[in-house]
């Protein structure tokens, strides 16, 4: 057999198996996280969220959305040498990202039921 026919066989049932992937995995919340940074995130995503006191002033003081906030949440980049993720009761995550070109951290304790962002800060 020659090595065309062999790729050609071979990227013949390649298409065939994505499209059995496709259709099963179709409407299936699949996702991929396997990276520390995004179990991480996505552990606080799938929790409610809340904001402390101090979060909610600087909020309001900037006048940020939470839509931003969100965002951090979702493409952000977890700082773990800043954070301490072996506390008891719950573990605290410094989560970096970007609100308006500033680079702006957010300390969020992640809790068994619920998220809390402690402080938002921006970084200079």
């Amino acid at each position: 057999m020659s090595l065309i026919k062999r790729f050609g066989y071979y990227f013949g049932g390649f298409a065939i198996g994505l499209v059995i992937l496709a259709f099963f995995l179709n409407g299936k919340k699949a996702s991929c996280d396997y990276g520390p940074d995004a179990r991480v995130l996505k552990n606080i995503r799938t929790k409610t969220l809340e904001y402390s006191a101090e979060a909610t002033a600087f909020i309001s003081l900037k006048g940020i959305d939470t839509t931003k906030i969100n965002y951090i949440l979702y493409k952000g980049d977890v700082n773990f040498s800043d954070s301490d993720t072996r506390k008891k009761p719950c573990g605290v995550y410094f989560v970096e990202g970007e609100i308006d070109g500033k680079d702006t951290g957010l300390s969020v304790e992640n809790c068994d039921k619920t998220a809390t962002i402690q402080s938002i800060e921006f970084i200079d």
